[in-house]
């Protein structure tokens, strides 16, 4: 007799379940919105927010994909540039000591606030401009992070690196980083996330426009415009694209460590 211990049963229960959640609350909104008869240009319905979605797609699919260049580039350069800014760390107390606090300030100061200057800074290239401002956001997680994970090396295991008269070079690479390998992709998980974030707020700032309209920019116009439906429609595909770009990490890590390391292997529900 199966039960929730079983893996397929499990499996089931993780997709029935946030499923079961969300046609509760679509029904109860749907139910809310024709009950109280609430214009659509406050509260749409879900009907009408899908509706919309359903004939408005392939435009907001455009400026979906305009969106999803600025947050793959900005995801990349921060995973890349975020791995290389924590391997120095790792490699010298002095130097983490002295830069680590300037990563945080560029974590805790909303991009909103800077963003109209690097903009003006970088107003020849605004594909640029926004990069910056996406990368700032999503950056920090991989620093912080893949740091953590370097130094999180077994001691025993470093001294007898040593004792066998192991290189620096060959320490990081046979020790440290396999170490570090499943912080840093918990740090790309939650770094996907914040650049598509951080790509948005950029477009906010920027307002954009013209061919190369990101989908910030359509929920903007839509807003102006009291298209509500547009507008929710816009930012219920802006959160499916969000979860699939976590789901996506999510399956790379799972895959990178399903053979080695203890929280990919399969195991008890």
């Amino acid at each position: 007799m199966s039960g929730l211990g079983d893996p397929g049963s499990a499996r089931a229960l993780r997709l029935i379940a946030p499923l079961a959640v969300g046609l509760i609350f679509l029904t109860i909104w749907q139910g809310v919105v024709w009950y109280d008869e609430i214009p659509p240009y406050i509260l749409p319905g879900p009907l009408l927010v899908m509706e919309t979605l359903w004939t408005d797609g392939p435009s907001l699919l455009g400026s979906l994909w305009v969106t999803l260049r600025i947050t793959a580039a900005a995801f990349v350069t921060a995973s890349v540039l975020g791995g290389a800014i924590a391997v120095l760390f790792a490699q010298s107390r002095v130097f983490e000591v002295s830069f680590f606090p300037y990563a945080v300030a560029l974590q805790v100061t909303p991009v909103v606030a800077i963003a109209p200057l690097i903009i003006i800074w970088v107003r020849d290239d605004t594909f640029l401009a926004l990069l910056i401002c996406a990368w700032i956001v999503a950056f920090f997680p991989v620093v912080a992070n893949t740091t953590l994970g370097l130094n999180s090396a077994d001691r025993n295991l470093a001294a007898l690196f040593r004792l066998y008269g192991a290189s620096r070079w060959q320490t990081l690479r046979y020790l440290r980083l396999p170490t570090a390998l499943p912080l840093f992709l918990a740090g790309m998980r939650i770094s996907g996330g914040l650049a598509l974030v951080g790509s948005v707020v950029a477009e906010f700032v920027a307002e954009t426009g013209g061919t190369e309209t990101g989908l910030a920019s359509r929920i903007l116009e839509a807003g102006y415009r009291l298209q509500i439906p547009r507008q929710m429609a816009a930012l219920v595909l802006l959160s499916f694209t969000g979860i699939a770009v976590f789901f996506l990490l999510e399956r790379l890590s799972r895959w990178l460590l399903s053979h080695w390391h203890e929280s990919a292997l399969p195991g008890d529900e």
